[in-house]
């Protein structure tokens, strides 16, 4: 049964994390964890639980998407997917063209679950192929190989309604001539949606080990930004512009979960260490599965902290997360949230304008192709933030000076 969301309420966005992998890959610092036993019930319970406890404090809305992340939530048994799935269209209602994606590894143990994973309501699915060469797996630390994630894409064709795949580029001495032809590959598969990122080194990693102790070189910026360059160009005359810093699509497909993030709508967030934001209020969960497990069972819910955003933190963060997108930022709406007057820097957007790396319409502000691979510089330039802005990620020459 669908519900009316209450008056003048965007749907919101409901985000369900698996914290579980079957390995540690080297550069991930996701809040992911190996566990060789999982009770299954009390986790699909727990679970339920903190979804309830959400709809709780959410009554009239509805739900426009759902997006299992991980972790491996292609490791979740599908009838605890179809219960969450049950559950939260009780809860509060799903819109009639509900998005529900499951990130998957394209294992063949995960892949034979997939018509399952789809008769419980999954209708896309995020396939973390992550490279199209068996080196590159192996270096990356992927418990699969090239064929069998190919086996694995062409399995979620045919099962999902809609599918994207992952991939990592700017990998220890690749070229710019190999990135090309593997996403030319990747192109060929007509897939409606691509995440292509750059590999980046995060502390805490094994990946950031191996750097610190001069084992482990990452493409210099100058490498990285014409890795950056060739992709943007190839996807676009592949038909899949990038939307997004590094998410790409056919008009139409692009990810309405993430575009609710990215333009800075509610979401949801329940299981180990998600994160959400109801209004004005940022939520976090405890991030340890086994701390989660034992605040569910002490108090019905996951949470660790309810955090009040003021209306200059939700504005910067609008402005931020909405400079990611190709299509900008309105700033009449940050100026909504922030009270009165958006927290922009004019004379740095005038400067940044004359160098051709911002543009403002008719109240719209955007970033330009160019300044595309400048934004990490670029956000800190326009947002007026009272603490550290979050960097945008994944874009080489991030530290280019931007004074001419």
């Amino acid at each position: 049964m669908l519900s009316s969301p209450a008056k003048g309420e965007a749907p919101i966005a409901l985000y369900i994390h698996w914290p579980f992998c079957v390995s540690r890959c080297p550069y991930c610092d996701f809040n992911a964890h190996v566990r060789e036993q999982i009770d299954q019930d009390r986790w699909r319970a727990a679970l339920l639980a903190d979804l309830a406890h959400e709809a709780a404090l959410t009554p009239g809305r509805q739900v426009g998407s759902v997006f299992f992340g991980g972790g491996t939530p292609s490791l979740m048994p599908p009838a605890t997917v179809a219960a969450l799935l049950d559950a939260a269209a009780s809860h509060w209602g799903f819109g009639p063209d509900v998005e529900i994606t499951l990130e998957a590894n394209p294992s063949s143990v995960e892949a034979a679950r997939f018509a399952d994973l789809a008769a419980a309501g999954v209708n896309r699915v995020s396939l973390g192929l992550q490279s199209l060469e068996d080196t590159a797996l192996r270096f990356l630390g992927r418990a699969h190989g090239a064929a069998e994630g190919l086996a694995a894409l062409d399995l979620a064709q045919s099962v999902f309604g809609r599918v994207s795949f992952d991939l990592i580029y700017a990998l220890p001495d690749q070229t710019l001539a190999a990135w090309q032809a593997q996403l030319a590959r990747a192109l060929s598969f007509g897939t409606e949606h691509l995440s292509l990122y750059q590999l980046t080194i995060e502390p805490g990693t094994r990946f950031a080990t191996e750097a610190a102790q001069g084992r482990l070189h990452v493409p210099d910026g100058d490498t990285a930004a014409d890795l950056f360059e060739a992709t943007r160009a190839l996807t676009a005359a592949a038909g899949l512009p990038a939307y997004e810093t590094s998410n790409h699509a056919r008009p139409g497909a692009e990810s309405r979960h993430n575009l609710s993030y990215w333009r800075y709508g509610d979401y949801l967030g329940i299981g180990p260490g998600a994160h959400g934001r109801r209004g004005s209020l940022a939520t976090v969960r405890h991030r340890k599965p086994e701390n989660w497990l034992a605040a569910v069972d002490r108090n019905g819910h996951g949470l660790q902290e309810e955090q009040p955003l003021d209306g200059h933190a939700r504005a910067t963060e609008a402005l931020v997360m909405g400079l990611r997108l190709r299509e900008g930022v309105d700033l009449a709406r940050v100026a909504a949230l922030a009270g009165g007057t958006a927290p922009v820097d004019l004379r740095a957007i005038t400067r940044l304008e004359k160098l051709g790396l911002i543009t403002l319409e008719d109240g719209r502000l955007t970033v330009t192709e160019a300044g595309a691979l400048l934004l990490d510089a670029i956000l800190p330039e326009v947002a007026m933030s009272q603490s550290p802005l979050p960097l945008a990620g994944g874009v080489g020459g991030g530290a280019v000076p931007l004074s001419p």
